[in-house]
């Protein structure tokens, strides 16, 4: 069957662990009988660089054209050092998710028994682990208005707003997950404090009591950061507004002791994009040395959430945890190992055998 696929590298090692989880995407074409057209368009630090906007109309109309979207990074250190930037890398990721109304990010977290002693975490906390965040993502106070500075840059304001039908769509998705699931879903909101919070605890709180098949509880998000660390295994799915859902899945990412086997969709009407949850992380740019595996386990998303290839996308997650059994893993897991090819060989290895 042959599918389109946009490439969105980006910028540091953004190209170097896409071009493994497309080397894998290869691969599971190859075992599967699947024809894969890609395309490349340019994001972020690439594109201000060639184009002069972060997110231009010729990478949106690819977006469009394809039937998924797998993305590398965003981030280059010449701007993040540059506080007069008027034009920033990060821009054309929130005019991405804008543009193609991507609402819903969804980041899975597991533990790999393999990687246990990897984990800052004790192992019988972190064993067994499998839940995922599904965080609203167009929405809330990194999109609100009015926002911005007084004129003599002593004030500053941001402005977090949702609407009930905003919640809904998200509540819908998180539910729809945990029915595939353990059924269990937990709302992480700050409502003793937040006016949006509460809308949020009545909105979910409603479509809740409508799907008793779905165990549901609430939790202040500052509570639920402590239990996220000392008892992860309590979670199944987490659904939160946007920026609680950043800061809980960053922080939920250390349970596998590291960024570089995390993957994530963000899923909406129009495209559905699939990345890796850890920066361009440009000290390791061009040294073959950055971890693919959250990019391959993103293509793994992309096969199963897109194109409802779940074999194919469990072949591909398989691979990952042989290449993890067998030590075969870059410096952020091990010192001194294999590098950003060597571990895409053997994942795409893997597939095929």
């Amino acid at each position: 069957m042959n599918k389109k696929i946009a490439i969105l590298p980006g910028d540091g090692i953004g190209p170097e662990v896409v071009r493994e989880a497309v080397k894998v995407l290869d691969a599971v074409a190859k075992k599967f009988g699947h024809e894969f057209e890609y395309k490349e368009g340019l994001v972020g630090a690439a594109a201000i660089d060639a184009t002069g906007n972060p997110y231009p109309a010729e990478t949106h109309e690819l977006c469009l054209w394809s039937d998924a979207i797998l993305f590398g990074a965003i981030g280059d250190p010449k701007y993040d050092n540059d506080p007069t930037a008027k034009v920033r890398p990060e821009q054309g990721l929130l005019a991405m998710r804008s543009a193609l109304g991507l609402y819903a990010n969804i980041r899975p977290v597991k533990s790999y028994d393999a990687l246990l002693d990897a984990s800052p975490l004790k192992a019988d906390i972190v064993r067994g682990v499998d839940f995922v965040v599904v965080r609203e993502l167009i929405s809330g106070i990194y999109f609100g208005k009015p926002r911005g500075r007084s004129e003599d840059g002593r004030h500053a304001f941001d402005t977090c707003e949702y609407t009930a039908d905003e919640i809904l769509r998200i509540t819908e998705k998180a539910f729809q997950y945990a029915k595939n699931r353990k059924k269990k879903v937990t709302l992480l909101d700050k409502a003793n404090v937040l006016a949006t919070s509460r809308l949020w605890r009545e909105v979910v709180g409603k479509y809740a009591a409508l799907h008793p098949d779905v165990e549901f509880e609430s939790s202040f998000i500052d509570s639920a950061a402590m239990h996220v660390i000392q008892k992860p295994r309590h979670f199944d799915v987490i659904l939160t507004e946007n920026m609680f859902g950043d800061i809980i899945s960053d922080e939920a990412s250390v349970i596998t002791g590291t960024l570089g086997l995390l993957p994530s969709a963000s899923i909406g009407e129009k495209a559905a994009l699939y990345e890796p949850i850890h920066g361009s992380y440009p000290q390791a740019k061009g040294k073959n040395i950055a971890n693919p595996m959250a990019t391959i386990l993103s293509a793994a998303m992309l096969l199963e959430y897109s194109f409802g290839w779940i074999e194919e996308a469990r072949a591909i997650e398989a691979a990952v945890e042989k290449a993890l059994a067998d030590g075969i893993v870059t410096e952020d897991i091990n010192k001194g190992q294999y590098s950003t090819v060597q571990v895409g060989d053997a994942v795409a290895a893997n597939v095929l055998a």
